[in-house]
């Protein structure tokens, strides 16, 4: 049996990974969402905008050294990744924020619930996007 979990883990590592690192920075998010909005009775789009870049810095920090294993630190190829890895979150960003306002600020309906479903299909969308833009492997390299 563990040597089948072992196999299916090692096929499916950057996947198994990318969710298990998926799901804390959404907890990240949901964290500092909460915090801000609960505790601190922030506005719901600046308490949004404020967990999304929390979140996506830890998740570049994640994806680059436990996702995508990207261990090159030569400083243009970082650049190129954080550039990239950012302006595309920067799109699933708005995207979030933009959900956010039709749903709970002019729709009125349960920000946690919104919240959660937005976050599902910005998750599907950066893998997307960090997979085949931004920790793109060519010719096997990095």
């Amino acid at each position: 049996m563990l040597e089948k979990i072992k196999y299916y883990y090692k096929k499916f590592k950057e996947q198994i990974n990318y969710i298990v690192f998926g799901l804390f920075t959404t907890i990240v998010n949901y964290l500092v969402y909460l915090g801000l909005t609960r505790l601190l009775n922030t506005e719901v789009i600046l308490a949004t905008i404020i967990a999304w870049i929390l979140a996506v810095l830890f998740a570049y920090i994640t994806n680059k050294k436990f996702v995508f294993e990207s261990n090159s630190f030569n400083f243009a190829q970082i650049t190129k990744e954080i550039v990239s890895f950012f302006s595309l979150r920067i799109v699933s960003g708005i995207f979030e924020v933009v959900c956010m306002y039709i749903f709970v600020s002019v729709l009125q309906f349960n920000d946690i619930v919104i919240k959660l479903i937005i976050n599902i299909a910005v998750i599907i969308l950066n893998y997307i996007f960090s997979k085949l833009i931004v920790f793109r492997k060519i010719s096997g390299k990095q």
